[in-house]
């Protein structure tokens, strides 16, 4: 299928996106000296950036990808969450799925970044699980959104910031494979082995190396041992391993192969991840083979990385790059 077809066909498509949000927020300036006090850098602070930053960012990718998107999760009832529903708002992104809470922070990544390079980040933020009665208004609103327009695939995107609690995590997947709705999750460690039965498993190859019990190195052959052995332990279909600079590992219960990325200079390796897990699963609902999931993602991935902070993937620049490669 030629890249024309496969953007008309995400134009067509509804995704949930359902993690943990947060506020990319960056401090940029410029570094001239070294403080008196301490051997730290003296940044002269030039201006302040907001941007939408976790599951929030995977909802942008996928917003500029074409499609029509849902972004849900558990923001705080702050000062915070005033600025994360501008970004929502000034995104065109809908706000319907987004629930406050009193009983946590709205998640801001502060990161002070001077002459171009990240100096410092200042995370503030809970990682406590939501509790029974968050997840119960989360799951009633996703299911009355599905009712009207049902869902094409559902993406979840887990930073272990209490946003995808285990209980969560299964009812949510129980309901989608009930509905025959595809489920791509991108994983970080705590809830790794929770997300069994989903269609697409993008962990990237720290994340993976941290779960199992032996050494993993990135060649084929280990990376097809620890791709079996999650097959078997979470019972998914395609397993994406993102390799940073060489590139992606995919793997069905049948085949698997490393797809090189191309060479780039990186700037900022933020956000690379949500982009390779929008584009991926997308490309999962509207039926692609896992090869043609891997070099689309891998290239979309490879983009984002050479501009500084999080942003998402570039739509037209993505057309240009598929149909010369």
């Amino acid at each position: 299928m030629g890249i024309e077809r496969i953007l008309k066909a995400f134009s067509q498509l509804s995704v949930l996106v359902v993690g943990d949000l947060m506020v990319d927020r960056y401090l940029l300036g410029e570094v001239a000296r070294v403080s008196p006090e301490a051997p730290v850098p003296v940044v002269d602070w030039q201006s302040t950036e907001d941007r939408l930053g976790g599951a929030a960012n995977v909802g942008l990718n996928v917003a500029a990808l074409g499609a029509s998107v849902h972004l849900c999760g558990v923001i705080g009832r702050d000062s915070e969450s005033e600025s994360f529903f501008h970004l929502m708002d000034s995104n065109g992104l809908d706000s319907a799925l987004i629930v406050q809470s009193s009983n946590r922070p709205t998640t801001v990544k502060t990161r002070v970044i001077a002459n171009d390079q990240h100096l410092l980040r200042i995370d503030r933020e809970t990682t406590s699980n939501l509790g029974s009665h968050e997840q119960q208004i989360l799951l009633n609103r996703i299911h009355e959104v599905h009712a009207r327009r049902p869902f094409d695939v559902v993406i979840m995107q887990d930073y272990n910031k209490g946003g995808l609690p285990p209980s969560f995590i299964h009812s949510l997947v129980g309901q989608a494979n009930d509905a025959n709705v595809p489920v791509a999750v991108d994983p970080k460690f705590h809830n790794f082995w929770e997300y069994k039965n989903v269609q697409l498993f993008k962990p990237n190859f720290r994340e993976v190396k941290n779960v199992l019990p032996y050494s993993l190195q990135p060649d084929l052959p280990s990376l097809s041992r620890a791709a079996q052995h999650i097959h078997e332990k979470l019972h998914c279909g395609l397993v994406l391993i993102t390799l940073s600079e060489k590139g992606i590992f995919a793997s069905t219960p049948d085949n698997s192969a490393i797809h090189p990325t191309r060479k780039r200079e990186a700037a900022d390796v933020c956000g690379a991840g949500d982009t390779v897990i929008a584009v991926a699963a997308l490309a999962l609902a509207i039926g692609l083979p896992p090869d043609s999931i891997a070099q689309l993602a891998n290239l979309a991935g490879g983009q984002v990385v050479e501009k500084v902070g999080v942003v998402p993937v570039d739509l037209p620049l993505l057309r240009k790059e598929a149909k010369r490669n």
